[in-house]
This record gives C-alpha cells, sequence and structure tokens, in this order.
C-alpha cells in the first residue's frame, strides 16, 4: 500500500478514534501532564502529540495524521507523540502511519523489555528502564526500595514517539526542559532522544545516592555493639532491590557506546558528543552498583561472622558454667552412695571439710576460665 493509502486508512481510524478530541484538548492546556489516571479525563493512552520547528513549537491544529503530513510536506521539524501504556488497537493506527516495524511495535506495547537499541531502516527503536527510589521511613525485611519502569522510544527522520509503562517516569517536565532551549530542540529528533538518555541515567546516579544511604545505615548496625542481633533480612532485600537496579543500568551501557561512537543516520554527529557525556554518567552509575553489591557481600559475611562469634561466646559460657557445676554435682553424687567407709565421714569437720574443697575447686575453675577470656 502506498504513503498516501496509508496516510488516508489511518485518518479514518483517527477520526472514529479520538485522536482529534486528543488534540484539542492537549492544545488548550499544553502545559499539564496527562499521563497521570486523576489528572486525565480523557481515558486514553495519549498523553501529548506537538510540532517543533526550528526548536519552537508550533500552535496544534488538525489531527494527528493532518499534523504528519504537514511536517512531510514542509520538510521541517518534527512530531513528539507521547503515549502512556497504549494498548494493540490504540497503536496499530500510528504504527501504520509512521511505518514502524512490527517486532518494535510488539515490545513497545508489552513492555517488561531488555534496555537496547535496535535500527529498523531508518527508525531507532530505543528501550530504557526508568527508576526511582521508594521512600521509606524505615528499612525491613520487605520493604520496597527500587520501583522500575519504561520508556521506549521511536526516533526517525522527522518524529519521535515515546511510549511510556509504570506509575513514574512522566516527561512532561523534561519536555518543557527542552522547550526552553530551541537552539538545543532544533538539531532534530536526536536532541529529543539525548534528553531522555540523560534524564534517565541522571535517575540512576539519584536512586544510588539514595540507596547508599540505605547501605550506610546498615552498615552501622551491623557493626554496632549488638550487631549480631539485627536482622539479616534487610541486607537480603537491599541485595534484592539492588540486583533490580542492575538489571536497569547493565544492559544499558552498549546501546549508549553505540549512539556515541558508531555512525547512526538520524543522529547527528554533533549529537553524539553528548552521548559521550550520558556514557560517562552511565559509567559511574554502573560501578557505583558494583562497588554496593560488593560491600553488601561484605556487610552480610561480617553479620555472619559476628553471629558465628556470638554463639562460639555463649557456647564457651556454657561450657566453662557446666565444668564448674560438674565439681559440686561430682563429690555430691560420690558421698550421696551411703556407703559406710567414706573419707571422713564420722569427723567432726569432714562437712566443713567437703564443702571447703568444693568451694575452693569451684573458685579456682572460675578464676581460670575468667582469665581465658571465657566467662
Amino acid at each position: 500500500m502506498s504513503m498516501a493509502g496509508n496516510l488516508r486508512k489511518v485518518r479514518d481510524l483517527s477520526r472514529v478514534g479520538s485522536l482529534r478530541k486528543v488534540a484539542r484538548l492537549t492544545r488548550r492546556r499544553p502545559r499539564v501532564d496527562l499521563s497521570h489516571p486523576a489528572r486525565s479525563p480523557l481515558g486514553s493512552s495519549v498523553v501529548n502529540c506537538v510540532t517543533y520547528r526550528d526548536g519552537v513549537r508550533m500552535p496544534g491544529g488538525g489531527d494527528l495524521v493532518d499534523t504528519v503530513e504537514r511536517v512531510r510536506k514542509s520538510g521541517h521539524g518534527f512530531v513528539w507523540l507521547g503515549l502512556h501504556e497504549p494498548t494493540d488497537r490504540e497503536f496499530a493506527g500510528i504504527a501504520e502511519l509512521f511505518d514502524l516495524h512490527p517486532l518494535a511495535v510488539e515490545d513497545a506495547v508489552e513492555a517488561h523489555q531488555r534496555p537496547k537499541l535496535e535500527r529498523y531502516g531508518d527508525t531507532l527503536f530505543a528501550v530504557f528502564k526508568t527508576v526511582c527510589y521508594v521512600e521509606h521511613e524505615q528499612l525491613t525485611a520487605t520493604s520496597e526500595v527500587v520501583d522500575t519502569g519504561e520508556i521506549m522510544m521511536f526516533v526517525g527522520r522527522d518524529f519521535v514517539i515515546t511510549v511510556r509503562h509504570g506509575r513514574h517516569g512522566s516527561l512532561g517536565p523534561l519536555r518543557e526542559e527542552l522547550e526552553a532551549d530551541p537552539q538545543q530542540l532544533a538539531k532534530g529528533p536526536a536532541a529529543v532522544l539525548h534528553a531522555i538518555a540523560d534524564h534517565v541515567v541522571d535517575d540512576y546516579l539519584n536512586v544510588t545516592d539514595a540507596v547508599q544511604a540505605d547501605i550506610d545505615q546498615v552498615e552501622t548496625d551491623v557493626f554496632a555493639e549488638n550487631g549480631a542481633r539485627a536482622d539479616p533480612g534487610r541486607i537480603y532485600q537491599l541485595k534484592r532491590e539492588l540486583l533490580e537496579l542492575k538489571r536497569a543500568v547493565v544492559p544499558l551501557a552498549r546501546p549508549v557506546e553505540d549512539l556515541a561512537t558508531r555512525p547512526i543516520r538520524v543522529v547527528d554527529p554533533e549529537i553524539q558528543a553528548y552521548f559521550r557525556d550520558v556514557l560517562d554518567h552511565l559509567m559511574r552509575a554502573k560501578e557505583q552498583i558494583a562497588a554496593f553489591d560488593e560491600l553488601l557481600n561484605s556487610i552480610l559475611q561480617a553479620h555472619l561472622a559476628q553471629v558465628t562469634v556470638a554463639q562460639n561466646e555463649d557456647m564457651r559460657k556454657i561450657t566453662a558454667w557446666a565444668a564448674v557445676i560438674a565439681v559440686p554435682t561430682m563429690v555430691c553424687g560420690v558421698y550421696g552412695m551411703n556407703f559406710d567407709h567414706m573419707p571422713e565421714l564420722h569427723w567432726r569437720f569432714g562437712y566443713p571439710l567437703v564443702i571447703t574443697v568444693i568451694s575452693v575447686a569451684c573458685l579456682a575453675l572460675y578464676r581460670g576460665f575468667r582469665r581465658n577470656g571465657w566467662l
């Protein structure tokens, strides 16, 4: 089917649907983020659809198909379409309009993807894992520390499509920051790709700084005076949450490196210099996570060692007191056998002598154990 035929078919779909209504409401309130259900009366996945020319936001008009036609006829500017958790039906017309690859469309709709960068002709498909630190008053064995989401991006010569999954990671503030810098935004869709990548990686650094505070608190508790009584479940929980963060950060290194070093048609060489800065920040986050993982392993081993030492000390105390108690038990057991011919049995001072011998023996054992640190 020709491009004109595709445009006509998608135009019909959009007229049946609610894209025109979304465009009108978005044009009236361009500064409002509709991604949150409490702020979106539309119940639609479309968050915003804006045209930019020379880095300047153009006034909206018409539906999505008309907007794309005007941009392609003029040969200047690009369209930025933002979506939040779209369904297959909602995304079908958009995929046909922008000629998106079915495999990339499937990944964008279903989510739960690994960070990656793929090229389908002149279109880039990028997946970013977003992270958010979950505030908590006190870290427990069940505390959620890191919450994750996803941002999928389709980047072409004249369009950017962002598909967001999760409860956080709204791109509204980022869009406003870009609009405040028309010179950067004028560099095209690659500038949006860089801005989102930089935003996501900056969040990685913020979350690692917050997680470090939790690790410091756990470390302080473990090495406190009663550190052996600290809950090891908190350490395991931190390791689980750190693993979730690691799954978001580590796989992204290769895609960002490709964007920073390899020639890509839709990424201007001038933008690649910015991706090198993003890569540097990403490597810093990656190194911090690796260091945290090693530190948590050391803390866990130290805690287990403290527990073992505490158990050994308890066993030594029990053994020492058992040895002390064994002396009078043995003597009393011997004299309790009721034989007539027992040592000093009929002597007036026999009983005091036995008690004295028992006391001296017990005291000697006690002092010996105390001197060796067993008591």
